[in-house]
């Protein structure tokens, strides 16, 4: 494997900075309203049972939250962007604190593509990359198409392999 490698230059697996996929919007909305519904459930049960105060608290309630998470879906994807260059993997994103997570090839542990069911119903997948480190220093790239998730994991596959004898930053 590494002999196929060597005509591999690193130079031609990078990417540019990307954004996601538009599609990903949808994805965040619907799940916001899903949380927004379950809020707005639960209190409109604990106004019934408890306050009996109206019945406006519960759709308030998810009236409220369903506006922030669909405010926060949009600006969440104007932030969100990644870049494949030679040394690592860029992120970057955040609405309220911006997150900038620098990924070295030599942490990588392994890739995986994943595709949740609200996303396989607008054609989308996320990956996910495994890093050598602490507990939460893996990271997750959502609003990727099928094929763009897997070309992503298969890039990020060379560069690791390529960045073997590298040190880690």
């Amino acid at each position: 494997m590494r002999e196929q490698l060597e005509d591999v230059d690193a130079a031609a697996l990078t990417v540019p900075p990307q954004s996601l996929n538009p599609k990903v919007r949808i994805v965040w909305i619907v799940q916001s309203l899903i949380s927004a519904t379950f809020l707005g459930v639960i209190a409109g049960a604990i106004e019934f049972a408890v306050l009996d105060v109206g019945i406006w608290v519960g759709p308030a309630v998810f009236g409220v939250f369903a506006l922030l998470g669909v405010v926060h879906a949009i600006l969440r994807y104007r932030v969100w962007e990644y870049e494949v260059r030679e040394d690592a993997l860029y992120l970057e994103r955040g609405v309220i604190t911006r997150v900038r997570t620098v990924v070295p090839y030599v942490r990588i542990q392994h890739v995986d593509a994943s595709r949740g069911p609200v996303e396989r119903l607008v054609g989308l997948a996320s990956s996910v990359v495994y890093t050598a480190g602490s507990r939460g220093a893996d990271v997750t790239i959502p609003g990727l198409t099928a094929d763009g998730a897997d070309d992503l994991q298969h890039r990020l596959k060379q560069m690791a392999i390529l960045a073997e004898g590298d040190d880690a930053v």
